[in-house]
């Protein structure tokens, strides 16, 4: 008895079971997709070909998923800068009035103070969200690394993987070779 397995690309196939007469040479695709009723199944290299597919989809998905945070996030320096820039701007356009205000003797000089004060409290509070931002830029370039170094070895082990799949079918085929050879001797 021979069983045969078939695959429909869904992952799902399906296993008959068929009288064989004596085993005839077959051309290689067939021989792939053949296996004696020892309980082992070999792999087709259609199912190679899907895995290698879902891996470069995966790969790509992955690349177009890092070059979107990276464009958000030179997108986010470029709005911080352009809002540093302007509250630069603001505080030396302040810091002009302040001094023309002072020049004068103005009856609103306790609404310059307050201000100015202002001013002073935002520009300490500027200071430390400006190296918040380094510091978080470092992070996330250390975990980017980090991961990139972790999807290097995951493609490092499925190409391993699928060597050793491949060795294996190679091997598998030799023997059931040699077992077709030596039923048809008997």
């Amino acid at each position: 008895m021979t069983q045969s397995q078939t695959n429909d690309g869904a992952g799902a196939g399906a296993v008959t079971t068929v009288e064989a007469v004596p085993p005839q040479p077959q051309p290689q695709q067939q021989s792939n997709e053949m296996v004696l009723h020892t309980g082992s199944l070999s792999f087709s290299s259609h199912m190679s070909r899907e895995d290698e597919e879902m891996t470069r989809s995966a790969l790509s998905a992955f690349r177009a998923k890092e070059d979107e945070i990276e464009k958000r996030r030179m997108e986010v320096r470029e709005r911080i800068q352009a809002q540093l820039g302007r509250v630069e701007q603001e505080t030396k356009r302040l810091s002009t009035i302040r001094e023309e205000l002072e020049s004068m003797a103005d009856p609103m000089r306790k609404e310059v103070s307050v201000v100015r004060k202002k001013i002073d409290s935002v520009n300490k509070e500027l200071k430390p969200l400006g190296s918040t931002v380094q510091k978080k830029e470092r992070e996330y370039k250390e975990a980017l690394d980090s991961f990139n170094e972790k999807n290097r070895e995951k493609v490092q082990l499925i190409t391993k993987l699928m060597e050793l799949v491949g060795e294996s079918e190679k091997l598998r085929m030799i023997k059931l070779e040699e077992l077709s050879k030596s039923i048809e001797t008997v």
